[in-house]
């Protein structure tokens, strides 16, 4: 899967066109090695970051974002770079970087957004170069991922959408669920462990280069409104292209454990009826991003418990949990 250069022609939506068929066709066989192979870790990916096809495929998704007349640390926009220095001597340049390991991600540039009730969201603009590199990363990565995260999570996900996390919850309190517990987890863009993500990144990747990139983009500085340039120990920036994915990623751990729980999703009919008429509870979860809602067949006090089991499992990667209510 090595990269290969793409045809030579004058026409841009034509290899463009191109790129993305070659892109679609490797991502279909990254997800299929990955639902087979559950425990496979891939080790030569760096050179499908690399590749004239992704990056071009990552740049047209940069370029086609609202975000595209935005700019980062070094002032450029896509708009920009397009007309000053053309589209394939910057892809050119950035993958040289890459080949030679000399690339580096800037800084992100930090806007506060308000948020409703008068608070504020930290909204990180990486560099058009670095944007380009992680939808490159990304393009790599997420059919990998996608064949390991469970039903239950519908954020930032190909064809998932909102209104289907609420159908799911909907449906669930009609049906014998008598207990819906919200839970909303606490600065979770800011507080993501890196250590507990790069773990949980490892279980599939093994190839120390993206591992380094990836590694790279969590740790890069954040130059704040006050011109203040900060160091970055936890979390994944908001506004990243890679952080959706790093998150679901990093909070999958929810997923698993709740897939995993007696009575939950992977029991049986059979099961979970023994289990009621025992007074045991059953529960079942949906997540969008680091939103949640935990259906609950029992008492109210089997619903608070599992939300504080919740709350210890969620500090393995750092996480903590907001007020709760039920």
């Amino acid at each position: 899967m090595s990269g290969a250069a793409l045809v030579n022609t004058d026409d841009p939506r034509l290899r463009l066109a191109q790129a993305e068929r070659r892109v679609l066709g490797i991502q279909a066989k990254l997800h299929r090695w990955a639902r087979q192979e559950p425990h496979r870790r891939f080790d030569d990916l760096f050179n499908l970051v690399a590749d004239p096809a992704f990056l071009l495929v990552a740049w047209g998704r940069v370029r086609g974002n609202k975000g595209a007349r935005t700019a980062g640390v070094d002032g450029l926009t896509a708009m920009s770079i397009e007309a000053v220095q053309g589209i394939e001597e910057f892809l050119d340049e950035l993958r040289t970087a890459l080949k030679d390991r000399s690339f580096r991600p800037l800084p992100v540039r930090e806007r506060m957004i308000p948020k409703a009730g008068g608070k504020l969201r930290r909204l990180g603009i990486a560099a058009v170069r670095d944007r380009v590199l992680q939808a490159s990363l990304k393009l790599v990565l997420e059919p990998i991922f996608e064949a390991d995260f469970l039903p239950c999570s519908y954020g930032f996900r190909p064809k998932r959408r909102p209104h289907d996390a609420v159908a799911e919850v909907r449906f669930l309190a009609s049906y014998s669920y008598e207990w819906v517990v919200e839970g909303d987890i606490k600065a979770c863009f800011d507080e993501i462990s890196h250590p507990a993500l790069m773990d949980r990144v490892r279980v599939r990747v093994g190839d120390k280069r993206v591992l380094a990139l990836v590694k790279a983009f969590l740790k890069a500085g954040i130059l704040g409104e006050d011109r203040v340039l900060r160091e970055n120990h936890t979390g994944t920036p908001q506004g990243s292209i890679l952080s959706p994915l790093l998150s679901n990623v990093a909070l999958s751990v929810l997923d698993e454990y709740i897939a995993q729980w007696p009575g939950g999703p992977s029991s049986t009919s059979s099961q979970r009826a023994r289990r009621r008429s025992q007074g045991l509870p059953n529960c079942r979860l949906v997540r969008f991003a680091d939103d949640w809602c935990l259906a609950v067949a029992g008492a109210r006090a089997d619903a608070e418990a599992l939300r504080e089991q919740i709350a210890v499992v969620l500090t393995g990667i750092g996480l903590r949990l907001s007020a709760g209510r039920h």
